[in-house]
């Protein structure tokens, strides 16, 4: 169980950190939101200092011992083991968001089946995402371990609390762990009832009002959300264009080409 008060600004030793990490990786293994050695997770310790769950190790299996705590460049400062080869991505969203405290990144498999498709989970399908996480965008793929990643989803950090991560997972965050969490959760649990409408091959959206008054539920929840700032705004039933027509390259030539001969005019 993760130990103490989960309210923002509510106060944990390093050791309660440690062993809240140890679980929140137990969590997305048995849920199979990681496989092998995916995955990472981290809390800010403080201003200065971040505890990370180790590279090349399943999240499911580690101790607090092998956790690893860095400075806010990724310099490690303790631990027998290296920080995770993905903490620039963590430490990007610490840089832009000084509210949070905590990220998790996983791979949980039909959000990332989303991510894959380059299909943002952005359709006001869902009463509970509007108002938990707005919508999901899609940030561009960037190379695992490398710089690229970070970078790729620098411009969506300010205005989502979760980003699908091209070709690659997902990665949440919030201001305690639990939040980070639960929002990986949400998040494959919407992108779940999204696959299921498409099987079923409708989807009734809800309309801009009603996303609104979503929006404005959350202070009576005491949220602390992003601002949905970006392109990525829940599609709601008001829009015009809410059915996407795909064509093969062969189908869209075909299709020009007898436009070109009807609109040319008769010998």
């Amino acid at each position: 169980m993760i130990c103490g008060s989960v309210l923002p600004g509510a106060l944990k030793s390093e050791d309660e950190h440690r062993r809240d990490i140890c679980a929140v990786g137990r969590w997305i293994y048995e849920r199979n939101y990681v496989a092998s050695t995916d995955g990472n997770i981290s809390v800010r310790l403080d201003q200065r200092h971040i505890l990370t769950s180790p590279t090349g190790m399943c999240k499911g299996m580690m101790s607090p011992e092998d956790l690893v705590i860095t400075d806010l460049d990724g310099k490690k400062v303790n631990g027998g083991r290296n920080a995770s080869s993905e903490l620039a991505m963590h430490l990007t969203i610490y840089r832009h968001r000084p509210e949070i405290n905590s990220v998790c990144h996983a791979h949980p498999p039909v959000a990332t089946g989303y991510a894959a498709a380059g299909t943002p989970l952005n359709k006001a399908l869902v009463c509970e995402l509007i108002i938990s996480l707005g919508c999901i965008p899609v940030a561009p793929y960037g190379t695992p371990g490398t710089p690229e990643l970070a970078e790729s989803i620098e411009p969506f950090v300010d205005g989502y609390d979760a980003i699908l991560l091209a070709n690659h997972g997902v990665v949440t965050y919030g201001h305690d762990l639990l939040t980070a969490f639960f929002r990986m959760e949400t998040a494959e649990h919407f992108a779940r009832v999204s696959l299921v409408t498409e099987l079923i091959g409708k989807q009734v959206l809800l309309s801009g009002s009603e996303v609104q008054k979503l929006i404005a539920a959350r202070s009576r929840y005491g949220l602390q959300v992003a601002s949905n700032s970006g392109p990525e705004f829940p599609i709601t039933s008001d829009c015009a264009d809410t059915e996407r027509i795909t064509l093969t390259r062969r189908e869209l030539e075909a299709l020009v080409d007898e436009a070109i001969r009807k609109d040319r005019p008769p010998h």
